[in-house]
């Protein structure tokens, strides 16, 4: 059975990986290896006090949507921009199936699924036209 979609919601700490179609779904947790916290922005630093993206991290997200056609990233903050630029620096096939990145405060699976399924759709139409 092929599912030909794909959603993930990340964070820093976490993702959450949904591939589904229109009759099954698939999930998967993703949880960072790092044990360092995130380090916000802080004015009058030279650095501006960020740490960098946990690039293994990203590298096993974008390794479990490897069988997707289509992807949509959501995510709270910036972790969704982070994994959209390691697929265009690391992996262009996957990079050519990303569809979107919506902002997506922190929802259920269930939720996830069914807000992915109607992105999709209006997505799919537009293909159409």
């Amino acid at each position: 059975m092929s599912l030909s979609h794909a959603v993930v919601w990340v964070d820093h700490q976490e993702a959450h990986v949904i591939q589904f179609n229109a009759n099954a779904s698939d999930s998967e947790v993703i949880k960072t290896k790092s044990k360092h916290a995130r380090v916000h922005q802080r004015a009058g630093t030279l650095t501006g006090g960020r740490s960098e993206a946990d690039q293994s991290y990203l590298h096993e997200v974008i390794s479990a949507l490897s069988g997707a056609g289509e992807i949509l990233i959501v995510g709270p903050g910036s972790a969704k921009l982070e994994l959209f630029k390691h697929a265009h620096n690391h992996d262009a096939k996957i990079a050519e199936k990303i569809v979107g990145l919506e902002t997506v405060d922190h929802p259920t699976d269930g939720q996830l699924l069914a807000y992915a399924k109607k992105y999709f759709v209006k997505v799919d139409n537009m293909k159409a036209l």
